[in-house]
């Protein structure tokens, strides 16, 4: 049996490359490819492949938002992802989408042909370092979504009064959600917990 697969990434050499690593395997093929989460959705409808890789990374509609429409679309889709970012938050927001696997591109020519077989096997693998980072994440405090958006907020270099105006809540709210956060995320200032939160993808800069 042939296992038809369906790349998507915005980087095209990069979307190219996997597509003919995929292609020169005897028992795998490609049938098609994307570079949009829009058009990995109607892509995936169109040809029902076996396996999507999927980058989180892309132009409008992300990568985790193209998982979520896909299986809300096919509950079995089979879809590992295949990206950049190795962040605990980021591997954890992928898998509850739905991912079955997660790959590090960096891991990108040891792994992925062995990982389309496994997860095809109805398999869910996860490379050691990936697991040790979800299983790390389960250690930590998880952050609100009020929480999350100040976080962003702040990133972006707003300070409180600004916060308060963009989410229109009072200003000792949002000192309240940002000593909550410190803690959370064991910091004591701004700059630290941005540092942080960029590291574990909970946030992202644009």
């Amino acid at each position: 049996m042939t296992i038809k697969v369906l790349c998507v990434d915005d980087h095209p050499l990069l979307r190219e490359g996997v597509a003919r690593k995929i292609e020169r395997q005897p028992d795998m093929e490609v049938v098609g490819t994307a570079g949009t989460g829009q058009e990995a959705v109607m892509m995936y409808l169109r040809h029902r492949p076996d396996i999507v890789l999927m980058d989180l990374q892309l132009p409008g509609m992300g990568g985790q938002q193209a998982i979520e429409a896909i299986r809300r679309e096919d509950p079995n889709a089979k879809i590992i992802v295949l990206t950049i970012l190795g962040g605990d938050e980021d591997i954890y927001r992928a898998i509850r989408a739905g991912a079955a696997s997660y790959l590090l591109k960096s891991s990108l020519s040891q792994d992925l042909i062995a990982t389309v077989r496994e997860v095809f096997a109805g398999e869910r693998p996860m490379p050691p370092e990936v697991a040790e980072r979800l299983a790390a994440r389960e250690n930590q405090s998880g952050l609100s979504t009020r929480e999350i958006q100040i976080l962003e907020l702040i990133a972006k270099g707003l300070r409180n009064k600004e916060i308060a105006a963009e989410l229109g809540i009072g200003q000792e709210t949002v000192q309240t959600h940002i000593k909550r956060l410190f803690v959370k995320l064991h910091v004591s200032d701004r700059t630290a917990a941005v540092t942080v939160a960029l590291g574990r993808g909970i946030v992202h800069l644009p």
